[in-house]
C-alpha cells in the first residue's frame, strides 16, 4: 500500500510504502541496507516521480540543523535536508552568505543541488555549483566522502546526481562574506529592446530575471536585483530602462496576485538572503495549485529562442500562468543543464490541469528543439528519452558511476529507468 501523501503541487502521488525520518547518518545507513529500494525526497517541490520509490523513501528533515563552517577554506557543511530559508537565516547570523539563491528559499539544499536547480545571474552558476564536497551513503551502507578537487571525475558526476548513486547526508559549501543586494522591477519592456540588447539588460545587475505570459509584445516584468557596494551611496534606478517603467508600488511576478509574499523592492536595500528569492521564506508562495516546466538553451541561442516563444502566443494563452527568462553560467557537472555552456533558461508556471498542458509541452519542446534544449530535472517535460540523454555528452561516464556505487540498482525508480 502506498503511503497517502502528494509532492508540494499536489500532481504526483507517491507510490513509495513508507516514507522514514531518520536523524542520524547510522540511522540512513541502517535504512538503506535494510529496504530493497529506497530513495531520499526533500522539500517535494519537484513537479515529477523523481524522488519517488517504489518501497521506501528516506526525508532528511529530523536531521539537527548543525552548521560546520571551516573559515579557512570559506565553505559550511550542512545537513541535506536543511531548507535554503533556514540555512540563509543562519549564514546571515554569522555574517555569511551564498553566492545566489533559486525563486524560493522554501526548497531543501539536497534536493536543488541534485536537480540543478538554480537562481539567475550572467556570472551566477547554478546551485550545485556552490557545492565543494558531500557525504553519501551507497547502496552498501558505506558512507563516502566526495570533495571538489579530489575525488575527480566522480565529484563532477556525483553532485548533480539525481538521486541516483546514494543518499547524500551533507553538503559542503562555498561561503563568502556577507552582501546587501537592492531590488527593483521595470514595467512593459518592449520585445524589439529585449532582442536588439538582450546582453545589455541581462547583464545590468547582479541577478536579472525577465516575466511574461507571452501575450504581448513586451515582457511583462523586468526584476533588476543589484549589489549594494560596501561603501558608499546606494543604488539609484532609473525611471526608464530600455523603454520599461519603473514600478511604483511592489509587484507578484504574476501581476495579479498580491505582493504580500514577495521580497521588498522598490530600491530598498536590504540583506542578500531577503532579495536575491522572488518569494519570502515566511510566505507561502502560492498554494502549489500549478504545473511546472524549465527548458535550457545555450547563451548563444537566446534570442532567436525568445522569438520563437514570441510567435507561441495562441498555443500558450491557455495553459501559461507565468514564465520567467533566466541566465545561468557555465559549470563543469556532468548532469547540469549548463553543463560546458552559459545558458538561458525559460522557465514556465502552468494551469494545474495535465490534461490541458500535456499537448503544449510538445509544442513547446518542438520550437525550442532547434536550439537543442536540456529540460530542468524536476519539472514536467514530454522530450523523448533519447532526445534528453543526446544533449549529456557525459551521460556514459555517469551511468558509469551508477553501477559503480549502486550496482543492484537500490536507487534505481521509474524515473531514472526512462531518462537513463
Amino acid at each position: 500500500m502506498a503511503v497517502n501523501e502528494t509532492n508540494w503541487a499536489g500532481n504526483h502521488a507517491f507510490a513509495a510504502a513508507q516514507i522514514a525520518y531518520p536523524a542520524t547518518v547510522a540511522e540512513v545507513q541502517e535504512l538503506v541496507m535494510r529496504n530493497r529500494k529506497v530513495k531520499a525526497v526533500g522539500a517535494r517541490h519537484s513537479f515529477n516521480d523523481i524522488a519517488d520509490s517504489e518501497e521506501t523513501l528516506i526525508s532528511l528533515a529530523h536531521f539537527p540543523e548543525t552548521l560546520a563552517f571551516d573559515t579557512q577554506a570559506h565553505t559550511v557543511t550542512v545537513p541535506a535536508g536543511m531548507t535554503y530559508g533556514r540555512l540563509c537565516a543562519l549564514l546571515q547570523e554569522m555574517d555569511y552568505a551564498i553566492h545566489n539563491m533559486a525563486s524560493l528559499p522554501h526548497i531543501s539544499v539536497g534536493g536543488a543541488v541534485a536537480t540543478a536547480t538554480h537562481g539567475s545571474g550572467d556570472a551566477n552558476g547554478n546551485l550545485a555549483t556552490a557545492v565543494a564536497g558531500l557525504a553519501l551513503v551507497t547502496a552498501d551502507g558505506a558512507c563516502v566522502q566526495l570533495a571538489r578537487g579530489q575525488q575527480e571525475p566522480a565529484f563532477a558526476g556525483a553532485v548533480v546526481g539525481l538521486g541516483a548513486l546514494g543518499v547524500v547526508t551533507h553538503l559542503t559549501l562555498d561561503i563568502r562574506p556577507t552582501y546587501n543586494v537592492q531590488q527593483a522591477v521595470y514595467e512593459r519592456l518592449p520585445l524589439t529592446q529585449l532582442f536588439d540588447h538582450f546582453d545589455a539588460i541581462m547583464g545590468a545587475a547582479y541577478s536579472v530575471s525577465l516575466f511574461t505570459d507571452w501575450q504581448a509584445d513586451w515582457v511583462n516584468q523586468l526584476w533588476l536585483k543589484r549589489l549594494v557596494p560596501e561603501e558608499g551611496e546606494i543604488h539609484s534606478f532609473a525611471p526608464e530602462f530600455h523603454g520599461a517603467i519603473l514600478a511604483q508600488t511592489a509587484m507578484h511576478p504574476s501581476g495579479r496576485s498580491s505582493p504580500e509574499s514577495c521580497t521588498s523592492q522598490l530600491g530598498e536595500a536590504g540583506p542578500w538572503h531577503e532579495r536575491l528569492p522572488h518569494f519570502r521564506v515566511d510566505h507561502a508562495p502560492s498554494m502549489g495549485n500549478e504545473l511546472q516546466s524549465e527548458y535550457f538553451v545555450a547563451r548563444r541561442h537566446a534570442v532567436a529562442a525568445l522569438r520563437t516563444l514570441a510567435d507561441l502566443r495562441a498555443e500558450l494563452a491557455s495553459v501559461v500562468l507565468v514564465s520567467e527568462v533566466r541566465t545561468v553560467a557555465a559549470d563543469d557537472l556532468w548532469l547540469s543543464p549548463a553543463y560546458e555552456q552559459d545558458c538561458v533558461g525559460f522557465h514556465f508556471t502552468l494551469r494545474n490541469d495535465w490534461e490541458a498542458v500535456r499537448p503544449v509541452l510538445p509544442v513547446i519542446e518542438a520550437a525550442l528543439a532547434p536550439f537543442a534544449p536540456r529540460p530542468h530535472w524536476g519539472k514536467l517535460f514530454t522530450m523523448a528519452s533519447e532526445q534528453v540523454q543526446a544533449r549529456y555528452p557525459r551521460l556514459a561516464d555517469f551511468r558509469a558511476l551508477v553501477a559503480q556505487l549502486d550496482p543492484g540498482g537500490k536507487f534505481h525508480n521509474a524515473y531514472l529507468a526512462q531518462i537513463l
